[in-house]
Formats: structure tokens, C-alpha cells, sequence
């Protein structure tokens, strides 16, 4: 089983190249099949709308959210297809990360001119990352 760091390259790589190709404009869920084909291609186990249960003070939820992408059960990829990501898009998918016990996530827009500017990673409690500016820490202390 390839590491965290690695899915996550190989992610975004596949991200790219389905952004140079089809271009912003279609609907997420374009966006999201064609990025699980290419992941798929490169021989890698991809789950899409996978049901993540949650509980809450003993209310168990066999569907508390829905992942867009689920990479070998250790990477979410929570697509948009919008003109500019929002700061709630990044907390939406920290909390899918706390919820689903993952560490890290990567949140693809598809939706603005380049897909540099759509990309965010998610870091949950994760330890052993690339380098990046882009980051959203979890500390429990705080929460």
C-alpha cells in the first residue's frame, strides 16, 4: 500500500492533467468521474460518494456525509467545480477528516482558470507532509 504523501501526488497529477484537458465549466460530478478514471488508470483503489458514518452522543448516522473520492481509505478528495474557493470549503473537508479519522485531505476546484489556484491539501493532525502553504491544521486542545 503506497503511503499518504504518495496518493496524494498521484492525485494531484491526475487532477491536473483532467483540468488542462476538459477545462473549468462542467458540473462536479463530470469532474469527479472522469478524475476516479484517471486515478483508476493508474492503478489505484478509488471509492466515489462513499457513505461515511458518523455517531453523536449515541445517534448513530449510517450516512453522516458523503466523500466525492475515498484513495485506497486514507485520501479524501472533495471536488468543486466553482468560480473561486470559499473558506468553508476548506472546513468542510477538515471535518470530513476528523469524521472519517483521516489525516489528509486534498480539495480540487475546477471551476477557476488554473487549477493551481483550486487546490487546497487538509491537513488533519498529519505529521509526514510535503511541503506546502496550503494547510489547515486540526489541534484537538482547541476545538
Amino acid at each position: 500500500m503506497r503511503n499518504v504523501e504518495e496518493l496524494a501526488s498521484i492525485a494531484v497529477d491526475c487532477g491536473l492533467h483532467v483540468h488542462r484537458e476538459l477545462g473549468p465549466g462542467l458540473l462536479e460530478s463530470v469532474y469527479e468521474a472522469v478524475l476516479a478514471h484517471c486515478l483508476e488508470e493508474r492503478g489505484l483503489a478509488v471509492q466515489r460518494q462513499l457513505s461515511i458514518p458518523i455517531s453523536f452522543r449515541g445517534l448513530q448516522l449510517r450516512e453522516g456525509f458523503k466523500a466525492d473520492i475515498v484513495i485506497e481509505g486514507a485520501l479524501i478528495i472533495e471536488i468543486k467545480s466553482v468560480e473561486a474557493l470559499l473558506p468553508v470549503h476548506g472546513k468542510q473537508l477538515l471535518t470530513y477528516l476528523r469524521l472519517a479519522n483521516m489525516s489528509l485531505g486534498l480539495l480540487m476546484n475546477f471551476g477557476g482558470a488554473t487549477f493551481k489556484q483550486g487546490l487546497k491539501r487538509v491537513v488533519n493532525d498529519h505529521r509526514n507532509f510535503a511541503s506546502s502553504r496550503l494547510r489547515v491544521h486540526h489541534n484537538p486542545q482547541t476545538s
